[in-house]
């Protein structure tokens, strides 16, 4: 059965059954309003009648009969009532519609109107069950009880006059059932068309794969309102950003994200931008919220570019050390061609000083296997720069003034890699061909001090606050937004710094160029 069928007919038979219902009791309201109406105007009737003085005096006469019957009849025929019957404190009566009964004594009970109250009630006598009152009727003197007045309306009659009302009121259900199915069809077909005539099933299955889409994709997700308030959050973003989902969710997208992702998700950036999320590094990508001119809800999404960041890093490192290699093989060659030579010319102390003199490790080496602040990682790094700088014609120099630095856990300190190797890369791009580029290492008890400066054209003391900030950056953009925008690296230096408790800080170096001077507390396990 159709979606469309199943809300036609849930509705029908809630319309159908919620209007039989108030048909019931709109009968039994009647009914009762009725019985009511009858029982006011037989009260006033039995009441009138009692209090009539020719009643009263007729009481006493020798044929009450004679005088009552009549003045009850036109009564009777008067009210509408089906009958009018005056009794005496016996109960014998003095009048009724058949005057055949006249004198009997009546066949209910009178001793609740004899004893002055007033009795409301259904009972069965001569003319069959009716609804009935008896009022007593009182002397003279007001005190004593003389007789009664009984006034009653068949049943018969109280359905009569009810089913007269109930054609009308079987209309007027009728009706509104009607009414109330087209009403549902209506509402069906709203309903349908807001959910795309969807049928449940199909339904099901889109919210399935959503959750799936959402939930199970490596890219992070993140929507928002036309108020700007987060309203979908998919796991890959709670990891990429880092944040609780119950941290995003309800909250204004303004509050809750980075400032550098607020700005791509109000823009619109469909071909991504990098951004610095924490220490991630993110392509954002928006559909905008703004379309032509209003706010409209927006989707952000974001995805790791710190995993393939590395990767380039990395390859090229391999290429650097590629390229040193082919260097070293390369002088090494020399080397030995030269002391071939020497040989040949029988200049043996010679080529025992050549030998002698030669840097242990080429072009790639320092001459020294000892840990750089106790990192090998660090080393292998400023060597593999170190060849990097050579090719480019500028050279690095590093001085270790650390002395034995070790870690006791032999746990590396990525941080330290992390630091390093984006300061040496900054100053490698702001260096030309013949410029110099330092990197000091010391340590102490509490702490680590490295300082990186070059000779190079340094960082204008305008820039030097803003420089740590994402997106400021002394070069040449290459492009304002996108994978390769610049200002990524030394904002990233700022918040690791910042999260190890350390302190990161710019300022002109005696070579000419810019100093970026760096300390890191100690962490546990490092001995000096």
């Amino acid at each position: 059965m159709s979606l469309r069928v199943q809300l036609l007919l849930l509705q029908a038979v809630i319309v159908c059954l919620a209007t039989l219902g108030t048909g019931v009791v709109a009968a039994s309201l009647q009914a009762q309003a009725i019985r009511d109406a009858y029982q006011d105007r037989m009260v006033a009737v039995a009441q009138s009648v009692a209090r009539l003085p020719a009643i009263r005096d007729a009481m006493d006469d020798v044929d009450p009969a004679a005088v009552i019957q009549p003045i009850a009849e036109v009564v009777r025929e008067a009210s509408d009532v089906t009958y009018v019957v005056v009794t005496d404190a016996q109960g014998l009566r003095y009048s009724h519609p058949d005057p055949a009964r006249i004198g009997e004594r009546v066949s209910t009970d009178p001793s609740v109107p004899l004893s002055g109250e007033i009795y409301v009630g259904t009972q069965t006598g001569t003319l069959g069950q009716s609804w009935r009152v008896k009022v007593p009727i009182y002397a003279p003197d007001d005190v004593s009880v003389i007789g009664t007045v009984s006034v009653g309306t068949l049943e018969s009659t109280l359905t009569n006059d009810f089913l007269s009302t109930v054609p009308w009121l079987l209309l007027a259900v009728v009706g509104s059932a009607v009414v109330g199915v087209f009403g549902a069809a209506w509402v069906t077909s709203i309903v349908r068309r807001r959910i795309f005539r969807l049928e449940p099933a199909e339904i099901a299955t889109l919210v399935e794969q959503r959750e799936t889409m959402l939930h199970r994709i490596g890219e992070g997700v993140i929507t928002v309102d036309e108020s700007g308030v987060i309203t979908v959050v998919n796991d890959a973003a709670t990891r990429l950003l880092g944040v609780p989902e119950a941290e995003l969710l309800g909250r204004p997208a303004a509050e809750a994200l980075e400032p550098a992702l607020v700005d791509v998700l109000d823009r619109g950036e469909p071909e991504g931008s990098l951004v610095l999320a924490g220490e991630r590094v993110l392509i954002a990508r928006s559909t905008g919220t703004t379309v032509d001119g209003a706010r409209a809800a927006a989707t952000l999404l974001v995805r790791d570019h710190t995993e393939l960041h590395a990767a380039l890093r990395d390859m090229d490192g391999a290429q650097s050390l590629t390229d040193g290699l082919r260097a070293q093989a390369h002088e090494f060659a020399n080397t030995m061609h030269v002391v071939s030579g020497l040989l040949e010319l029988d200049l043996h102390d010679e080529a025992r000083e050549f030998i002698a003199g030669a840097v242990p490790g080429g072009a790639m080496g320092s001459g020294t296997t000892r840990p750089l602040l106790g990192e090998f990682e660090l080393s292998a790094l400023l060597a593999v720069k170190s060849a990097q700088a050579r090719e480019l014609g500028i050279g690095l120099e590093v001085r270790d003034e650390a002395g034995r630095h070790e870690r006791a856990d032999g746990e590396s300190d990525h941080d330290l890699v992390t630091i390093v190797g984006n300061l040496v890369d900054n100053a490698m791009e702001a260096c030309a061909l013949g410029d110099r580029i330092v990197v000091t290492a010391a340590a102490d008890e509490a702490s680590v001090t490295v300082v990186v400066e070059d000779d190079g054209p340094g960082v204008p003391e305008t820039l030097r606050e803003r420089v740590f900030i994402e997106g400021v950056s002394t070069k040449e953009p290459a492009a304002p937004s996108g994978p390769h925008r610049r200002g990524i690296g030394l904002a990233l230096v700022r918040r690791v710094v910042g999260r190890r408790g350390g302190s990161v800080a710019l300022d002109s170096s005696p070579l000419g160029g810019a100093r970026f001077t760096v300390r890191l507390p100690v962490r546990a396990g490092v001995r000096s």
